[in-house]
């Protein structure tokens, strides 16, 4: 294990180093962004929480909290948390100016939602193609 990365007891990474809204490690006491509650929340609460951090322009710790959720929930819904973390990391990529990066997420994210759908879990009030088409817009037009 790296000595210098701020991890907890059980060897965990914590969000001890400052970021900038993308996500962008900043120098150790430097004034970042307030890092998200890594407190497991309800589907709802979660959505919520995301979408809010996403209006803030802020879809790396979007991505964090739908991934603590991910993390937490469910076998049988981490497709879906998993993919809607993965498209904010597209949007991620995308606002800080990698192309590439975003279109690769972008098709990752669909194909964990797609799988999903599939399967038939609950989508918590999410048109979940829709989420895709948004992002492969955004990313098309970049």
């Amino acid at each position: 294990m790296v000595e210098d990365r701020d991890r907890n007891q059980e060897g965990r990474a914590q969000q001890a180093r400052p970021r900038d809204a993308l996500g962008r490690p900043l120098p150790y006491g430097a004034a970042g962004v307030e890092p998200i509650s890594e407190v497991p929340l309800s589907p709802q609460e979660t959505l919520s929480y995301a979408r809010s951090l996403l209006d803030d322009g802020r879809p790396f710790a979007a991505h964090e909290a739908l991934e603590v959720r991910w993390k937490s929930c469910p076998e049988d819904e981490r497709e879906l948390w998993q993919g809607l973390a993965q498209l904010c990391v597209c949007l991620t990529h995308h606002a800080r100016g990698n192309a590439v990066g975003a279109a690769r997420l972008v098709e990752r994210a669909a194909g964990h939602l797609q799988a999903y759908v599939q399967a038939g879990g609950p989508t918590f009030g999410l048109d979940l193609a829709a989420l895709i088409s948004c992002a492969e817009v955004r990313v098309e037009g970049a």
